[in-house]
C-alpha cells in the first residue's frame, strides 16, 4: 500500500483530535439538501461571501486608517491613492456594503415569500433578523469613518434621534456620541464598534444561524416539508449545491467587480468627497440607499418620539412575524390574500426608499405617511388575513364536498 503524503498525515493528526471529517460531512459534503431548491436559495451563501469580503477588506483598511478627526479623511484618500492595492481594497469594501445589504434584502424577502419564518424554522428566522440588525449597525458605524461631509452630518442626525427618548434621551445621545456633538470621541467609538464588536457578532451569529439551518434543514419552493426518510428527494450539499453556489456566486461577483473597476464611486454621494465641516451643513442630508426606507419612515411622522419608535419598529417588527402569521400554509403563492399583500409590501418598501431621497414636504410627506402606515399594517393585519384565508379554505372545501 502506498505511503501517505505529508499533508495526509497532518490531516489525520488533526482529525484524530478534532472532529474535522465529521464537521465537513455533517455541514458540507454529505449534508442533505432538497433537490428542488431554486436559485433564490443561493442568496444565503452569497451573504456569506460578502461577509468574508467585508471582513478581509476591513482588516486591510483598518491597518492603514487613522482614527483621528484631523487625519481620517486624508487617510482614506491616501489609502486609495498611495497604498499598494488601496485603489482596489477601498472600493471593494464600500461597494461590498451595498451588495451585502442588497443580498440580505433579497434573502429576507425570499424567506417571507416561502414562509421560512414558520415552524420549524422560527428560531432560524429570528437569528437571521438579528444578523440583519448587526448589518444595520455595521452600516451606520462604518459610514462615519471616512469623515466626509455626508457621513458626519448623517451621524449628527441619526444620533440625535435618541434625544426623543423620555427622561434619558439627552444622556443617551451623549453616551452614543461620547460628547455633546459628533467629535473625535464619536469617531473613536464607531471605529471600535465597527472593527471589533460588529465582526465578532457577525461571526458568532453566522455560526449559530448555519447550525440552526442544518438542524432543521432547508425549506423548499413547494412550501411542503419533506420527510428526511424520503432519500430520493434529497441530494448531498456537495456537489449539487456547491456547484450552484459557485457559478451563481461568480456571476454576482462579476457584477460586483464591474462596479469596483468601472464605477467605484457609484454609490458615494458627492458631499462625501468633502472633508467633514461642523460649521457647514450640506443642502441635503441623505443616508446610503439601504437606509432610505427607514429614513423615510422616520421623517414621515412629525412627532419626534413616534418617529423614532417607528424607525426602530420597522426592523424590530420582523422579529414578530412568526407570531403574527400563524397560517399553516407556507408558500405565499398558495395564499389568495397574503400574496397580494406581500407584493404590495415589497413595492411599498421600494417606494419608501424613493421618498427617502425627497424632502418631506407637501405631497411627499402625505405619501410617506401612507406608505409608512401600510408598512406596519401589513404585519399587524396578518392575524386577520390568516383568519380570512382559513374561512375561504373552509368554504371552498365545503363547496367541493
Amino acid at each position: 500500500m502506498a505511503e501517505k503524503g505529508s499533508l495526509s498525515r497532518v490531516y489525520d493528526w488533526f482529525d484524530r483530535q478534532l472532529p474535522v471529517t465529521e464537521l465537513m460531512e455533517n455541514h458540507a459534503t454529505k449534508y442533505p439538501t432538497p433537490k428542488n431548491l431554486t436559485y433564490w436559495w443561493n442568496f444565503g451563501s452569497l451573504a456569506a461571501i460578502f461577509l468574508v469580503i467585508q471582513i478581509l477588506t476591513g482588516i486591510l483598511l483598518a491597518v492603514q486608517y487613522k482614527n483621528d478627526p484631523t487625519l481620517a479623511f486624508d487617510s482614506v484618500q491616501r489609502i486609495v491613492r498611495d497604498v499598494e492595492w488601496g485603489w482596489l481594497i477601498q472600493p471593494m469594501h464600500a461597494i461590498g456594503a451595498s451588495f451585502f445589504f442588497l443580498v440580505m434584502f433579497i434573502h429576507l424577502g425570499r424567506g417571507m415569500v416561502y414562509g421560512s419564518y414558520k415552524s420549524p424554522r422560527a428560531l432560524l428566522w429570528l437569528i437571521g433578523c438579528a444578523l440583519f440588525m448587526v448589518l444595520v449597525i455595521a452600516g451606520f458605524t462604518g459610514y462615519l469613518l471616512p469623515w466626509g461631509q455626508m457621513s458626519y452630518w448623517a451621524a449628527q442626525v441619526i444620533t440625535e434621534v435618541f434625544s426623543a427618548v423620555p427622561v434619558v434621551g439627552q444622556t443617551l445621545v451623549e453616551w452614543v456620541r461620547g460628547s455633546f456633538v459628533v467629535s473625535d470621541a464619536t469617531l473613536s467609538r464607531m471605529f471600535t464598534y465597527h472593527i471589533v464588536l460588529v465582526p465578532i457578532l457577525f461571526i458568532m451569529l453566522t455560526v449559530v444561524h448555519i447550525s440552526a439551518l442544518h438542524k432543521v434543514g432547508s425549506s423548499n419552493p413547494t412550501g411542503v416539508e419533506i420527510d428526511k426518510k424520503e432519500k430520493d428527494k434529497f441530494a448531498t450539499f456537495h456537489p449539487l449545491t456547491t456547484a450552484k453556489d459557485a457559478w451563481f456566486g461568480l456571476l454576482v461577483l462579476m457584477v460586483f467587480f464591474a462596479f469596483v473597476f468601472f464605477a467605484p464611486h457609484y454609490f458615494t454621494p458627492v458631499a462625501q468627497f468633502i472633508e467633514a465641516n461642523p460649521l457647514q451643513t450640506p443642502p441635503e442630508i441623505v443616508p446610503e440607499w439601504y437606509f432610505l426606507s427607514m429614513f423615510a419612515i422616520l421623517r414621515s411622522i412629525p412627532e419626534k418620539l413616534l418617529g423614532v419608535v417607528a424607525l426602530f419598529g420597522s426592523v424590530g417588527i420582523l422579529f414578530f412575524l412568526p407570531l403574527l402569521d400563524r397560517s399553516p400554509v407556507k408558500r405565499a403563492f398558495s395564499r389568495p390574500i397574503f400574496r397580494w399583500g406581500l407584493l404590495l409590501f415589497f413595492l411599498d418598501f421600494i417606494y419608501l426608499g424613493y421618498l427617502g431621497t425627497k424632502p418631506p414636504l407637501g405631497a411627499n410627506l402625505v405619501a410617506g405617511q401612507i406608505a409608512t402606515l401600510y408598512y406596519f399594517l401589513f404585519f399587524l393585519s396578518l392575524p386577520l388575513v390568516t383568519w380570512l384565508e382559513a374561512k375561504m379554505a373552509a368554504k371552498k372545501g365545503a363547496k367541493d364536498e
